[in-house]
């Protein structure tokens, strides 16, 4: 899959350094995968959240962090859509963002 932007993470990253070493997984897990259905994601995350309008929220860190992508499974992207704590997330409409 292509990821729509690593910055974003990365940029993150540089506030929370605990959320580093898990994103960079999630990162080169997702760039690696060749996801063409919400199972595929199931089958390696199981606590993802398979939303509407081809929204995935991962758990990060342990489910300290909420990771909200926007996945296009025909063209094999991935758009990242936020990354936050639990109270950041919690402040936002999933489904719009």
């Amino acid at each position: 899959m292509r990821v729509i932007s690593r910055k974003t993470l990365s940029e993150f990253w540089k506030s929370n350094k605990d959320a580093e070493q898990p994103l960079r997984a999630w990162f080169h897990e997702a760039e690696t995968a060749s996801w063409t259905k919400p199972n595929d994601i199931k089958k390696l995350y199981r606590s993802a959240s398979i939303l509407k309008k081809n929204r995935v929220v991962f758990n990060i860190a342990g489910n300290k962090y909420r990771l909200v992508v926007v996945i296009r499974y025909e063209y094999n992207i991935v758009y990242i859509r936020f990354i936050g704590t639990h109270k950041q997330y919690d402040k936002i409409d999933v489904n719009t963002i």
